[in-house]
């Protein structure tokens, strides 16, 4: 049976949603309460029991290296002070992953990206992780894609209901329901109008791939903005090999965009035992109009 031991996080777009904010700083090291973006996606893959990081990052992006590395000089300083407590918590950052860096030196799409990967991954299934969406669940939502990868061995992708106003911002699948929550897809839309989704159920920042979506992504086409996209690989893959759907148990935030930024904000910090209950009675006493 094959194990999924890699993962990937394709980490090099350039973050204009948010500009000014990442004119200087990469959006994946954007603050969510006081940890960066990107951190919770990897905790995601090491409570998955995955814990081979591929970040794949472009210009600009140091500081995600810098973060997950050894900061000799802070420790130091933190020792110094007597600040156990966040000196363990700066050590346990750097301590808690082996990581590989790979740069994608054009932004060219999602599916670009993760072929950039292609030799550090080599032959083997591979989960991939989209530091946008942040998801709030019992069991982490790679975990449970995990579970069903090892059932099916066949790749399966994190799906949930979207109003049908929005379906034009993702991947759309159509599928049966073979399973509680799990679907076996028929096809994938990248993008579609309103009338042309097959569906309302939209392809999130979670996959479990088989090594042969690389094979893919070198057929596909590039879009109109001359981007290959990962659902087009996957839909090629498709005529190939059974690809599942799960509806994952969980709550995702859809951290790329500033309002759904600013309800993970508030959602994890009430969640929060050193926060949550000042910040409540803090929210609770906001004379809203």
């Amino acid at each position: 049976m094959l194990k999924v031991r890699k993962a990937a996080f394709p980490a090099a777009g350039l973050g204009t949603r948010f500009l000014p904010a990442t004119k200087a700083q990469p959006k994946e090291m954007l603050p969510l309460v006081d940890k960066p973006l990107i951190q919770y996606g990897i905790e995601e893959a090491l409570a998955s029991g995955i814990d081979n990081i591929i970040i794949i990052t472009g210009r600009g992006k140091n500081a995600i290296e810098d973060h997950f590395d050894v900061s000799p000089e802070l420790e130091k300083i933190l020792e110094q002070r007597g600040e156990k407590e966040l000196l363990g918590t700066v050590k346990h950052i750097s301590d808690m992953v082996n990581l590989a860096y790979v740069r994608q030196k054009e932004a060219l799409g999602l599916g670009h990206a993760i072929l950039t990967a292609q030799e550090l991954i080599g032959n083997e299934p591979f989960a991939c992780f989209l530091g946008d969406d942040v998801i709030d669940s019992e069991v982490p939502c790679v975990g449970q894609l995990l579970k069903i990868f090892a059932e099916k061995q066949h790749p399966v992708v994190a799906v949930e209901e979207v109003d049908p106003s929005e379906v034009s911002s993702y991947g759309i699948i159509s599928g049966k329901l073979v399973a509680d929550n799990l679907y076996q897809l028929d096809d994938m839309v990248e993008k579609p109008s309103k009338e042309e989704a097959p569906s309302n159920l939209a392809i999130i920042g979670r996959y479990v791939l088989t090594p042969d979506i690389f094979e893919s992504l070198h057929e596909v086409k590039p879009d109109r903005k001359g981007e290959i996209q990962l659902t087009n690989g996957l839909k090629l893959l498709l005529k190939k090999r059974p690809i599942f759907g799960y509806k994952f148990n969980g709550t995702r935030y859809d951290a790329g965009n500033k309002l759904g930024f600013l309800q993970a904000t508030v959602e994890m910090a009430l969640k929060r035992e050193d926060l949550g209950e000042p910040f409540r009675k803090y929210l609770l006493s906001l004379k809203l109009q």
